[in-house]
């Protein structure tokens, strides 16, 4: 980000997740927030264990110092002395009053998405499913909606013929440097700010992933089968059960070969299975409680031949 910071306001920061873990990454290349705001640590696993926030993780790498709440806005501590500016991205709070409006120029949000499009938990995941090529960015002004406040800024992120296949992850990381760059520019042109109105009748929502959409086959066709993998790679990972073990497929490619659905249709160099219409390269795959593998050592050590199907 070539724009330096003009820190004559004071600003908070309040995020919980990854996508806010990587805004904050670049915006405190710039910014010194005079607060780092998340939420509380979560319970995880087979032990139960507490997990710190993806915001905490990173403060406590950068040796930043954070702030946990329970909930933001009945938080006395915070709402009794608010700056003049609070970014809130992925945070999972509804933000209501007195935090809303209360600071000189409200609460701003870096969203995933090309607002109204995709409003809601997962508006990257839900794009890709919905095999859509058109991605980008959302700075705009929390409004007691669900992400429908007047937008400040937007950025398209131009794909190239040679990244038509990122997943996820690999877009939450492009998109938050990108929405990191128009929050600091927007921060330099204040109080100087025009803000634009949704346009209501081009919204749509993209709700959280749920663990029931993870399970795939390969009775579907490559297209979706890729678009799944690429979704969901952030969320458990979408697998197919293979004689009643998850197998996990964390990257693809699209492959116009053909044959019966699961059908092994090459080995060597690249691991290709059949779909319901063409096929997809397995490029990285992952057996139930084992490490990610490439497609290659997998096959081996399913002891699978050309011709077998898998089921």
């Amino acid at each position: 980000m070539e724009c330096e910071f003009n820190h004559k306001y004071k600003i908070w920061f309040v995020g919980t997740g990854i996508f806010a873990a990587y805004c904050l990454e670049n915006l405190t290349r710039s910014i010194s927030f005079d607060k780092i705001i998340t939420g509380m640590p979560t319970r995880s696993g087979r032990n139960n264990k507490l997990i710190p926030s993806h915001v905490e993780n990173f403060c406590a790498s950068n040796n930043l110092n954070v702030v946990r709440t329970e909930k933001l806005c009945r938080d006395e501590n915070l709402i009794n002395n608010l700056p003049d500016l609070i970014f809130i991205t992925d945070f999972g709070e509804m933000i209501r009053e007195p935090v809303l409006n209360s600071p000189k120029f409200g609460c701003w949000n870096i969203h995933p998405s090309l607002l109204p499009k995709f409003r809601g938990a997962a508006p990257i995941q839900r794009a890709i499913l919905e095999n859509n090529k058109n991605f980008g960015v959302t700075l705009f002004k929390l409004m007691p909606g669900m992400d429908d406040g007047p937008i400040i800024s937007q950025k398209e992120f131009e794909q190239e013929n040679n990244n038509l296949n990122l997943n996820a992850s690999d877009l939450y990381k492009i998109l938050a440097k990108l929405g990191s760059e128009l929050a600091l520019n927007a921060v330099n042109n204040l109080p100087d700010l025009d803000l634009n109105e949704q346009n209501e009748n081009n919204s749509s929502y993209a709700p959280k992933i749920l663990k029931s959409e993870l399970e795939i086959n390969f009775n579907i066709p490559a297209m979706k089968f890729n678009n799944c993998v690429r979704a969901f790679d952030m969320s458990g990972g979408a697998f197919v059960k293979i004689k009643n073990k998850r197998v996990k497929f964390w990257r693809v490619n699209l492959n116009n070969k053909s044959g019966t659905p699961g059908e092994i249709l090459q080995i060597d160099p690249a691991l290709i299975i059949a779909c319901e219409k063409n096929s997809v390269e397995i490029i990285e795959v992952q057996n139930e409680g084992k490490n990610k593998i490439s497609g290659l050592e997998w096959v081996n050590g399913m002891r699978l031949n050309v011709g077998d199907i898998i089921q």
